[in-house]
């Protein structure tokens, strides 16, 4: 993943039924699991606050993505580039755009 600074990214402001679906099903196969499986114990919910995105509801299981770096959320850019909000181990929040080549 490339991590960039949060004024390099456009997020969306509205995300579609389809493309919350998407990105649903596209972090479920990332992290190699069904999704039916892994929406027993991990549940992602749409919210518009300053930008459209899937998000990790608080209650939920913590899902360790790489090293040290804990899942938030999941959005697009206006550029349908897929970036994913990851909390370190010191609790900032990171963005990282998934490269196609990471695409399992």
């Amino acid at each position: 993943m490339m991590t960039v600074t949060v004024d390099n990214l456009k997020f969306k402001k509205q995300l579609s039924v389809i493309e919350q679906n998407t990105l649903k099903d596209f972090l479920y196969t990332w992290v190699g699991s069904s999704t039916k499986g892994l929406d027993d114990f991990f549940h992602l919910e749409y919210t518009e606050d300053v930008f459209a995105k899937m998000e990790k509801t608080i209650n939920d299981t913590d899902l360790l993505i790489s090293d040290d770096d804990y899942f938030r959320y999941i959005t697009v850019t206006e550029d349908n580039q897929i970036v994913i909000g990851v909390l370190d181990t010191n609790s900032e929040l990171k963005h990282r755009i998934i490269l196609l080549d990471e695409i399992k």
